[in-house]
């Protein structure tokens, strides 16, 4: 292992909104994002050594070039860019994040259905892609990205295995044009058996897709070491998206990703950014802030 026990990126993924069964089922009643809550959460990320914070965005703002997408909780792009504004002052990057997996179920990339459009629409055809990139350029515009967009594509249910490897290659091409990097999830510790046919297209993908793709590898409940050192092995940037609950956890799964050379480590905490929520997500970051800097 590494002398040093921090490692180059801190990220942390901040909700805007999210589509999930879970948050799916109370759509009908999401309030808007709270705006001093986002902020306060990127002073205490600066406050505990993060240097990256990914945004996710989907239908949480109004886009210029797609206002059917707007629902009931979507405010104005401006607040959008005075959070990125507020990160980039504390010298945190900007990464926004869209989600273009595929999956009835999940839901994740629901957000970018317009009014009538049924999950089918559309299948990956010219016109999606046309808006997905639409969409894209608008937060790069507003975040001022400078090295990474997040493209999602966990839990993809609805795509076959090729459909999924092209549709990666797709979002990686497009944004390689404007000189990002993209970042994906990675499925592959899952094992639970609805799961995974999520874990194997990961594990597919690895094989078929660009290496200069950055691979967020999650497990929230125990350190997938194995999985670490494989993808480090093929040579991918790799990031560890550990639980935010289990400080024993994080940890090991932060000394797997030195051990085998990846780059970065990913707090998730998969809740709304409303005033009902700040104590906690406040709490949570500087709880784990002293591992993440490598100083527990």
């Amino acid at each position: 292992m590494p002398d040093t026990k921090a490692l180059p990126v801190r990220g942390y993924l901040l909700h805007l909104t999210h589509y999930d069964p879970r948050w799916y089922s109370i759509k009908p009643d999401e309030k808007p994002f709270d705006l001093d809550v986002a902020v306060e959460v990127v002073g205490a990320l600066a406050d505990e050594g993060f240097n990256l914070l990914t945004i996710d965005c989907a239908d949480a703002v109004q886009y210029q070039s797609h206002p059917e997408l707007a629902r009931h909780y979507t405010v104005p792009m401006a607040q959008l860019e005075t959070l990125a504004a507020a990160a980039r002052e504390r010298g945190i990057d900007v990464v926004p994040k869209l989600n273009f997996s595929r999956s009835q179920y999940h839901h994740h990339n629901d957000w970018m259905l317009a009014p009538e459009e049924s999950w089918h629409d559309h299948f990956d055809d010219e016109p999606y892609w046309k808006k997905a990139f639409e969409v894209i350029d608008e937060l790069i515009g507003v975040c001022q990205p400078q090295h990474f967009f997040h493209v999602g594509m966990d839990e993809d249910h609805d795509r076959s295995y090729a459909q999924y490897i092209e549709a990666i290659k797709a979002l990686h091409a497009g944004l390689k044009q404007r000189n990002l990097r993209t970042i994906i999830w990675n499925d592959t510790p899952i094992d639970y058996a609805p799961g995974l046919i999520h874990a194997e297209k990961s594990l597919i993908a690895e094989e078929a897709i660009p290496r200069d793709i950055v691979q967020v590898i999650w497990d929230y409940g125990s350190v997938p070491a194995d999985a670490v050192k494989r993808i480090c092995e093929l040579g991918f940037d790799l990031w560890g998206a550990p639980g935010a609950r289990d400080r024993d956890q994080v940890t090991g799964f932060r000394d797997a990703v030195l051990t085998h050379g990846g780059k970065g480590l990913f707090m998730t905490t998969w809740s709304p950014c409303q005033q009902s929520n700040r104590d906690r997500l406040l709490g949570t970051i500087r709880e784990m802030g002293p591992i993440y800097r490598g100083e527990a």
